[in-house]
């Protein structure tokens, strides 16, 4: 295996961790304003989620500084092709973490809804945009032989890319109402454990239609070789247990499988791609691979050395984070207000 490959499996493995840690993240956001009937029951959600979210974003932060420092021609036309999507997400992503610092800063129930409202708004739209430029990265986009894009904002919100967007959203939804029940206050756990299930059918139906549109828009689960089949199965036999799980009220083992739904939905995607990281629409020969895109061989043996020094260490302090955070909130609890 060389190092080219060694990174496209590390890049792959850093979205996955973003998105399994960050997907129950955006989850509790965008239930805020639902299952929090007052202000302390508010609280109390937002603090399930408190010590951990921004830790959670720096899985998103690292991935793309992976990319960028082992696929730089990667970096530079996925992000200068879809600038105005990702300028959308980072306002959003910004308007979030303004809410979840803002709004205990002033007691007034205007300004604290406001900021609620906020943080559901900041969850919703990057959740949508990820499922947004995932789909799009499946079936490719308008690659010159220049590895350039053309095409702006428009042709990126197709319909294929917008159901994406709507996957992830209500998978999100359901694996942050099975992290409520587990983590929120109990009042607010067993509301979370109704709506989990309705959020499973809306979340199965949406799957549904999306992977039987993968399977005849893009040879994602179909080309020769490596592809996503497998862990598509996998994901969807692990979607079916989740449900299962909710239904019967085993709310730990359901976030399980919730995660592992989300972590092969993310492998399926990378194994299809392989070895191209962006696929052109306009000329499989233009598409961008871990071959053409990749940095040199000494830049990518010296960044597996720092990676293997100091991915442990950061792995090992997130991991005795979320150990120190394990026990339930209580409602209205003032050990981190927000």
């Amino acid at each position: 295996m060389n190092l080219n490959t060694v990174w496209f499996i590390l890049v792959a493995i850093l979205f996955t961790g973003f998105f399994f840690l960050e997907g129950f993240d955006y989850g509790v956001g965008m239930w805020l304003p639902f299952l929090g009937k007052n202000d302390a029951e508010r609280r109390g959600i937002i603090n399930a989620i408190g010590p951990v979210w921004d830790g959670n974003e720096v899985w998103m932060i690292t991935a793309g500084g992976a990319l960028f420092a082992s696929f730089p021609q990667v970096y530079a036309t996925l992000f200068s092709g879809f600038y105005l999507a990702l300028l959308l997400l980072l306002v959003a992503l910004i308007l979030r973490g303004v809410g979840f610092e803002f709004r205990g800063k002033r007691a007034e129930k205007g300004w604290r809804t406001f900021w609620d409202w906020a943080i559901f708004t900041g969850s919703l739209f990057p959740a949508l945009l990820w499922g947004v430029t995932v789909a799009n990265l499946m079936r490719g986009f308008a690659i010159g032989q220049d590895m350039n894009y053309y095409g702006g904002l428009i042709p990126l919100l197709n319909p294929y890319a917008l159901l994406g967007g709507l996957v992830f959203v209500a998978l999100f939804l359901v694996h942050g109402a099975n992290f409520l029940v587990l983590k929120a206050p109990e009042d607010i756990a067993r509301r979370a454990g109704k709506v989990a299930f309705t959020g499973w059918i809306v979340a199965t139906v949406l799957t549904v239609a999306f992977v039987a549109w993968t399977f005849f828009a893009t040879d994602i689960l179909t080309k020769p070789g490596l592809n996503g089949l497998i862990p598509a199965v996998l994901a969807a036999f692990a979607l079916l247990v989740t449900g299962w799980l909710v239904r019967v009220g085993k709310s730990g083992w359901a976030f399980v499988a919730g995660a592992i739904t989300i972590v092969f939905a993310t492998v399926m995607v990378f194994a299809g791609l392989y070895p191209r990281i962006l696929i052109s629409s306009l000329s499989p020969d233009w598409s961008l691979t871990i071959t053409n895109a990749a940095s040199s061989h000494y830049t990518l043996k010296v960044m597996t050395i720092v990676a293997a020094i100091f991915v442990p260490i950061v792995l090992a302090y997130q991991a005795w984070t979320y150990w120190v955070f394990r026990k339930r909130v209580e409602t209205g609890s003032e050990k981190l207000v927000y």
